[in-house]
């Protein structure tokens, strides 16, 4: 055991490490008996690919680089491959990242797009492919750019020829719906073929806010009839929709002010605590109807639980196993459920649980410890008080090295991470990242501030109208609370925050004197400039909640922006973009450093080629944590080993 100053001990835990391990695998689903998935590859470009799992129980990637399973659809994405055995033989279609065309393919063969090319805009893009092999079509959701602007775009289901006709001919897609909706999502088709249900929701609501759940007929014809929305509204978030195997109606509603299960409009298990989350990709599912009348439930309030929900007596049986966090994808096969969980001890890895027994285990991605896991972080999940005494509910991870103890009575230096979203949550799962500060000695605190899912409506309802108010409180309350309990040093605390969390981390600089740095990344800063078209669709109007409309309020929107109260800033500060973000452009940073020209506050601006919003690449993540170290030993005087000195300029 050796003594050293917080900040300096030695860690087994290096960037290359927690490069590796970022991201985890998503977007799980059956071909035939085989549990296919996506996986990120940081270190291949960061592409994702898909893998399976055989018979056998060996995993192996379906498809080589430079194939990338990933749509852009909405920007953040959604799910994008379906797959299915045909003649004996697995066929899946997939999305291609780098021209976002729809694929098929079959695995002694190469891939065949399905769609076209479009030079409007941002082209044509594709989500949630459903094959419907008897009609020899890919229903799915179809984004078509319709000049160059971010919000020239429509939005409508439609229905891809499996055959390749529609390759060199956008007259081949058939449309199923007239885009009299802003935003969709993929149809669910019923198990007699006859009907067919999907979300809708249109502008300035998000899917979190209000959203319709649309059902409609399918015909001899393959077209759909009779549309007519039968739940959901500008008030009530329904964030999934499903059949059951006897054609019953399932949907997860807010109605209560709980994400809740209903089947044909009849609550199933209403409890205070939640069965879905915010739709921020589209395919995201927390249940998935049993061909024998269960469900398979992702729930719980704050932390969430796989389970198996009896719909005719309201009762969950849990999963047993380590897992504490379990990740909004699931797929069902017979008797079998496929979800990905993880744990403080863990990082996410695909477990199947068994519905007729109860037996869970992991099939895929199995967590391997590269470091002996006594260097991982031991979080404390605590609950603070706020302004006017509103709760504030945190995950703390002290510093923590097996190896090391701090000299005498000095206090650690700890960082507020603030999620990005706003609307979304930190889940309390084994991150590297935060491995990499605490194992040397730094204390992380992960706030899950007003407004963060997972605590009900009435909490993330707490940020309307309050963004750069209710957040910057929150994350400064925890980080006074834990210097005055005697937990962290006062004099060295630090914020750090992606996207949304940028936001807070450069409002908290310019409207506190809390921390002493702050690590902003791929940030949102300027307010009137993001919401009057340097964003994307999707998110184009989502001020007009979280701040207020534009319209009425214009004075909200420069009183609470970063750049135009830079002069405020006086702690020194990290600044990271990607050059290819079209969220928060670089537009965003740069007309922020212009007001920091000339007032000598120390800072760095790192710009990365070729990344967009949410770093990918192994060596962006390196030198990210690296960059972010550095600058947290000069502020706080810390002697880390072995990492790069960054410049800092004035």
């Amino acid at each position: 055991m050796e003594t050293l100053p917080y900040g300096s001990w030695p860690s087994p835990i290096d960037a290359a490490l927690a490069a590796e391990h970022d991201g985890h695998p998503e977007y799980v689903g059956f071909v035939g008996d085989e549990a296919w998935w996506t996986e990120p590859r940081p270190t291949e470009g960061g592409r994702r690919t898909l893998v399976r799992r055989r018979a056998d129980g060996r995993e192996e990637p379906v498809l080589p680089a430079p194939w990338n399973v990933r749509t852009r659809v909405i920007e953040y994405g959604g799910h994008p491959w379906a797959g299915a055995v045909v003649d004996g033989r697995p066929l899946a279609v997939f999305v291609n990242f780098a021209d976002q065309r729809l694929y098929r393919y079959e695995l002694d063969g190469e891939p065949r797009p399905l769609t076209p090319v479009s030079l409007v805009g941002g082209g044509l893009r594709w989500a949630q492919p459903q094959l419907v092999t008897d009609r020899g079509e890919v229903w799915c959701v179809l984004e078509e750019f319709t000049g160059d602007g971010p919000t020239d775009v429509r939005r409508v289901l439609t229905a891809v020829p499996l055959d390749g006709s529609a390759a060199q001919d956008r007259d081949a897609v058939r449309e199923l719906t007239d885009g009299r909706h802003r935003f969709v999502t993929g149809p669910r088709l019923s198990p007699d073929g006859r009907s067919a249900a999907w979300l809708a929701w249109d502008h300035p609501r998000m899917p979190w806010d209000g959203t319709e759940l649309v059902v409609a007929g399918v015909a001899d014809d393959g077209t759909l009839q009779r549309q007519r929305t039968v739940a959901g509204g500008p008030r009530e978030s329904i964030a999934q929709v499903d059949w059951a195997a006897d054609g019953s109606l399932l949907y997860a509603s807010d109605r209560t002010g709980w994400w809740n299960l209903y089947r044909d409009g009849s609550p199933l298990c209403p409890r205070e605590e939640e069965f879905a989350g915010p739709l921020w990709k589209l395919g995201q599912r927390w249940f998935a109807p049993l061909d024998g009348g269960l469900i398979a439930v992702v729930h719980g309030r704050g932390a969430t639980a796989l389970g198996i929900l009896d719909p005719e007596t309201g009762e969950i049986v849990d999963a047993a196993g380590p897992w504490t966090e379990f990740a909004p994808t699931l797929a069902v096969h017979g008797e079998r459920v496929v979800a990905v969980g993880a744990s403080p001890r863990s990082a996410y890895e695909v477990v199947e649980l068994d519905a007729r027994t109860g037996r869970a285990r992991v099939i895929g991605a199995e967590h391997d410890d590269a470091v002996d896991p006594a260097h991982y972080p031991e979080p404390q999940i605590r609950t603070f008080t706020g302004p006017a005494g509103r709760d504030i509910h945190a995950h703390i991870y002290p510093p923590h090295n097996p190896g090391c103890v701090p000299p005498g009575d000095e206090l650690p230096p700890y960082v507020v991470w603030a999620h990005g979203g706003p609307t979304s949550r930190a889940p309390l799962v084994l991150d590297l990242e935060i491995a990499y500060f605490t194992s040397r000695g730094i204390g992380v605190a992960e706030v899950n501030y007003g407004g963060s899912t997972g605590y009900g409506r009435e909490y993330r309802g707490r940020l309307r109208e309050q963004w750069g108010v209710v957040d910057v409180e929150d994350c400064a309350a925890v980080a006074l609370a834990l210097a005055d309990e005697g937990t962290a040093d006062r004099d060295r605390l630090a914020i750090r925050g992606g996207s949304a969390g940028g936001w807070t981390a450069a409002a908290s600089l310019t409207s506190t004197d809390v921390y002493a740095c702050g690590t902003i990344i791929y940030p949102i800063l300027d307010l009137a400039g993001w919401g009057t078209g340097e964003t994307h669709d999707f998110e184009s109007q989502y001020l007009e909640t979280l701040v207020g409309p534009l319209a009425e309020v214009p004075g909200r929107y420069a009183e609470r922006s970063p750049t135009e109260h830079a002069d405020r800033i006086t702690a020194p500060f990290l600044l990271l973009q990607g050059l290819d973000d079209v969220i928060c452009p670089p537009a965003q940073c740069e007309r922020f450093l212009e007001r920091m020209a000339g007032r000598r506050v120390p800072h760095a601006y790192i710009a990365f080629e070729g990344e967009g919003h949410g770093f990918r690449r192994a060596e962006t993540m390196i030198r990210v944590l690296e960059s972010e170290l550095s600058l947290y030993a000069q502020v706080f005087g810390l002697n880390p080993r072995d990492i790069p000195t960054l410049e800092l300029s004035k």
